[in-house]
């Protein structure tokens, strides 16, 4: 189940708010915004669209503005819809249909005040199973994480006793394979390090009437209780403990978790989103999250399943239609950091914009005073350097003529193309290779095999160059900049020449690798070489 739309009228501080356009695909929602902007005003709308199957004890003027009856409607990627129109304080089961019941119980939320600093002995399974255990509105603390706890302790209890009642041996392994590991890895996956440095679940103690009950991690040879565990270790602990006890719930349903980025640095921020929305997120669901943290931002910009709806400075008093963010423009990222503390922070280095995620490899070859950060194709690198001319810009060759290239260069100094077709081609370079001085390589029968490859696949090649040459932001931007004639690149590519086919012949979909398969060539590996790095530097700098 996935939202595509999201209309409220009248609602807190919404006049009339239209959010439309949500791909179906977009497993991950996240609202953006300064503090104050509404974000979590749209939870609330979530949570009393899902209080449809309770009673609301909130008084009326917190959800409806200046008295005016209230609409919350909602349209799903089934096309199916959920309205609550004035019905906020519904509570009477019989009068709510039946379809409209169902799809009200998969709205599962969670308010930003979720910490629980101690464990107690208050827990509730019950209300876990009927969730009844959510805040009433998205200024109420959280308190699910008591009853999660209770919960957790239950199911591996009951996979311990059972065993034994039924005169078998417990199943240890799978006990640990189905409660315990799942958490632990995901402990490692966001924190990083490895059972030595990273909290891990170790053992349990169940409350009573008397006790608390005790979560107990291990790190290295120590011994933590959760109560002592920092605030950033309790917030993912709560999230992950709550993701493995609800599961079921979360099958095919809408959750939204305010502000789960709190007390985390911003390395964190993304290993948790990316971890909670890959690994815990079942694929039917969705998961709206407010934030204006730079990780999850920085993750839901290069994620091809979310989208980016930005409430910053709007003027909610008059209509307000939003769609998602274009991830093409930097400008995401303000609400987290805005462009002039950036540039100002960045004083006398270049901020280069590059292609997919090859900011992480040219990233890695610490060019002094340079930072790429990666974008998602060419035309987003060309369009954010000719949006400020700040930005520095490194983009793939593609089919540009010697020429283009030149007089590109000429109008937007900035923009940086690459001497050969893409990356791969600086990669999989035959004296790239060489710099490595491994044994078996043969750089010559290496550059024939180049060649052989290149002639099988000419004509297909040639008979897309035309097409593929039609999708140049550059040339849609000033037609000028394009050559009339594409003879030079037909003759180069004709040519077996190495030097004046290779700058055209694509190594990352065109070249088959088997060759090099023995050589164990990582691009981690390949990317560090002088070679390299002496290319990528004067491309930068001409």
């Amino acid at each position: 189940m996935r939202i595509t739309r999201l209309h409220l009228k009248n609602f807190k501080r919404f006049t009339d708010l239209t959010i439309e356009n949500i791909p179906e695909q977009a497993k991950l929602v996240l609202l953006i915004g300064s503090n104050g902007s509404g974000k979590s005003s749209i939870f609330d709308a979530f949570n009393s669209v899902a209080k449809l199957r309770a009673p609301v004890s909130m008084e009326p003027s917190y959800y409806l503005k200046n008295r005016i009856p209230s609409e919350v409607n909602i349209l799903f990627d089934d096309d199916s819809k959920l309205s609550s129109k004035e019905s906020i304080n519904v509570n009477v089961r019989e009068s709510i249909p039946e379809d409209v019941y169902k799809k009200s119980t998969k709205f599962i939320g969670r308010s930003s005040i979720r910490i629980v600093p101690r464990i107690s002995n208050r827990g509730n399974v019950t209300a876990i199973e009927k969730d009844t255990d959510g805040p009433q509105t998205f200024i109420d603390a959280d308190s699910r994480f008591d009853n999660d706890l209770s919960m957790y302790m239950q199911q591996i209890d009951n996979a311990l006793r059972e065993p034994v009642f039924s005169g078998r041996s417990a199943d240890t392994l799978k006990i640990f394979q189905d409660f315990i590991q799942p958490l632990n890895t995901s402990l490692i996956n966001i924190f990083g390090g490895d059972v030595t440095t990273t909290i891990q679940i170790a053992e349990f103690q169940n409350a009573t009437t008397q006790n608390n009950g005790k979560l107990i991690f291990k790190k290295g040879a120590s011994k933590i209780n959760y109560d002592l565990l920092s605030h950033g270790e309790k917030q993912i602990v709560i999230l992950l403990l709550n993701f493995i006890v609800r599961k079921e719930q979360y099958q095919d349903a809408i959750i939204f978790i305010d502000e789960m980025d709190c007390h985390l640095n911003t390395a964190l921020q993304s290993k948790l989103l990316e971890e909670i929305v890959n690994v815990w997120i079942p694929d039917d669901a969705q998961l709206w999250t407010a934030s204006h943290a730079l990780g999850f931002i920085d993750f839901a910009r290069k994620s091809d399943h979310a989208s980016i709806l930005d409430l910053d400075l709007l003027n909610f008093d008059v209509p307000q239609t939003i769609q998602p963010q274009s991830k093409d423009r930097l400008e995401v990222y303000e609400v987290a950091i805005p462009k002039t503390m950036l540039f100002d922070i960045l004083k006398g280095k270049r901020l280069v914009v590059c292609e997919n995620q090859n900011d992480e490899y040219f990233n890695l070859l610490q060019i002094q005073d340079t930072i790429f950060v990666g974008l998602k194709d060419s035309r987003d690198v060309f369009l954010n350097v000719k949006r400020d001319p700040r930005y520095h810009s490194l983009r793939d060759r593609d089919f540009l003529t010697d020429t283009e290239i030149d007089r590109i260069k000429g109008k937007y100094p900035n923009h940086h193309i690459l001497r050969y077709y893409d990356f791969e081609n600086y990669l999989y370079h035959p004296d790239n290779i060489a710099e490595l001085e491994i044994t078996e390589f043969n750089k010559e029968i290496y550059i024939k095999e180049i060649i052989r490859q290149k002639g099988e696949r000419i004509h297909y090649i040639l008979a897309t160059l035309a097409s593929s040459r039609q999708n140049y932001e550059e040339f849609k931007t000033d037609p000028k900049l394009k050559d009339k004639e594409i003879d030079t690149i037909i003759d180069d590519f004709k040519s077996d020449n190495f030097e004046r086919f290779y700058k055209y012949f694509d190594m990352k979909d065109q070249f088959n690798k088997s060759s090099l398969a023995p050589f164990n060539l990582s691009k981690e590996k390949l990317v560090q070489t002088s070679w390299f790095k002496q290319q990528i530097e004067n491309i930068l700098n001409s």
